[in-house]
């Protein structure tokens, strides 16, 4: 199971493997962390992807627009990258 944090910079981590078994509930926890100024998320510490993580991660860019926030996504796993690539999203991303 993933977990998503807040470190004592501001940003939000998540940790663990992002899969179709608990995309729903990792996405829903990550908003829950959302606040009204810009987000950057550090995937580093994520350690599986499937498809499903590309689509929530865009679900978190979606939100952030409704807030009218920046949200930026930084130490992005390869796999993820290439999952993106693969849809035609990366541009999306906007991977730092």
């Amino acid at each position: 199971m993933a977990e998503v944090v807040r470190n004592e910079d501001g940003q939000l981590g998540v940790e663990g493997s992002i899969t179709v078994d608990n995309v729903v509930t990792v996405a829903a926890r990550g908003v829950a962390l959302f606040n009204s100024g810009d987000l950057v998320i550090d995937l580093a510490c994520v350690a599986e992807v499937d498809s499903t993580a590309v689509s929530m991660l865009l679900e978190w860019r979606r939100e952030a627009n409704r807030r009218n926030c920046q949200l930026s996504f930084i130490n992005i796993p390869q796999k993820l990258q290439s999952l993106a690539q693969l849809y035609g999203v990366s541009d999306l991303m906007r991977f730092a």
